[in-house]
């Protein structure tokens, strides 16, 4: 098991405040150090801001970008490895959709700098025309930045709170600056089923695995806490992959019992899993789900060539771990019509089951359904683009406004 990240969160002004990046410095030395020391690779330290729209009241959507170029090079200066200048927040019907039009060039002209769209939440019900113009910005950035990578940075929300480490869903809201662990720990799972001789077996010792992981980092992070005068948030203890197939939720699911991911049973499976890391006792924040990324875990990878399982059985598994619809290759001609009906399905299942859920769609030019990414990536492994259906729900955006479910 690795920790993914430790996030910062905290409040920003812009023009940008450098010498609170001093503390910022010290924090994310002392963490990388105190969790090695125990044995825990930390992958990336990261900041996340409350929305920039919130950040940039009054300047306006046109220095969306240089703020973000300056936030980037201030972490970068800092040891920090990535940012999060949080999302547009559009449920208001009267929210100022320009900041979504703006993160087109966020996207171009940084390279660690990510961001998000709220376009759904319990109070407000689903921004319909914020979703479609997330759609043309998803598609904007695909047909402007290589093989569409760009769309790594940016990811729809819907129901989605502050304070998960996780980008691109990341964002803080609040006085205090706070921090929070996610893990890349599908490990922990293929491990626990793989020695395990019945349900039960492999589901309390998962449970206990991730415990004892829980135990360590609460104690380091407890006392980087008491240290940095930061307050400690949680973990989200989301089990995400990396794309080895030892690393693979996929593999895991596998090693459970079922024959082929997305096949039959899958659906068990993930609940099964979302149950264990429920069962188990820690401070947590975020999802604390079971991530399916696509292009992030080998073994869907390898399934998706097989061609086992569609959005609609990705939505499906959505409804039993809540993370959503996560690095998903699309293919380069789909229409924003399309893209907005996938989005707007995402949102809706997120306010009937009452969880948080996010869509970080990847059209590739040039590619077809059927055909296989070529991504130079370490942390993707290449995986068939999924079937459209080259259609979307025109009518329902031509009607507006903000429906509550």
């Amino acid at each position: 098991m690795r920790i993914r990240s430790v996030t910062l969160d905290t409040n920003v002004r812009y023009p940008i405040d450098i010498e609170r990046f001093a503390q910022f410095k010290v924090f994310q030395q002392t963490a990388r150090a105190r969790f090695e020391e125990a044995g825990l690779e930390v992958q990336t330290v990261r900041l996340a801001t409350q929305p920039f729209p919130t950040i940039l009241r009054g300047q306006g959507a046109s220095v969306a970008a240089p703020f973000a170029r300056a936030l980037e090079a201030a972490c970068a200066d800092h040891g920090i490895d990535y940012c999060s200048i949080g999302p547009a927040v559009t449920p208001d019907l009267h929210a100022d959709l320009s900041y979504i039009e703006a993160i087109p060039e966020i996207i171009r002209t940084t390279e660690a700098a990510f961001t998000s769209v709220l376009v759904a939440s319990r109070e407000s019900g689903i921004h319909l025309e914020a979703v479609a113009k997330s759609a043309e910005v998803i598609a904007e950035i695909a047909r402007t930045t290589p093989a569409g990578f760009g769309n790594l940075r940016l990811a729809v929300l819907a129901n989605c709170g502050p304070g998960s480490p996780f980008f691109p869903v990341s964002y803080h809201d609040g006085d205090e600056t706070r921090f929070s662990i996610a893990t890349e720990a599908a490990d922990l799972a293929v491990e626990a089923f793989s020695g395990a001789g019945s349900l039960e077996e492999a589901g309390a010792g998962l449970t206990r695995r991730i415990e004892e992981m829980a135990g360590v980092i609460e104690g380091i992070s407890k006392e980087l806490a008491g240290d940095s005068g930061f307050t400690y948030g949680g973990i989200d203890f989301s089990l995400a992959p990396f794309p080895e197939t030892d690393r693979s939720i996929g593999h895991a699911i596998e090693r459970l019992g079922v024959s082929r991911f997305g096949s039959s049973g899958t659906l068990f499976a993930v609940a099964f899993i979302k149950r264990a890391i429920e069962a188990a006792a820690f401070k947590r924040c975020g999802f604390s789900g079971v991530m399916l990324p696509v292009l992030e875990d080998q073994t869907l990878a390898d399934r998706s060539v097989d061609d086992l399982f569609t959005l609609d059985s990705l939505l499906l598994y959505s409804t039993v771990c809540g993370t959503g619809l996560d690095t998903i290759p699309l293919p380069g001609d789909i229409t924003t019509e399309e893209l907005s009906a996938v989005l707007l399905d995402t949102a809706t299942l997120s306010l009937v089951a009452d969880k948080p859920l996010t869509a970080r769609l990847m059209p590739i030019p040039g590619k077809e359904s059927g055909e296989v990414t070529d991504f130079d990536f370490a942390y993707f492994a290449n995986a068939s683009i999924l079937e459209g259906r080259g259609s979307g729900a025109p009518g329902i955006f031509d009607r507006g406004g903000s429906p509550t479910l």
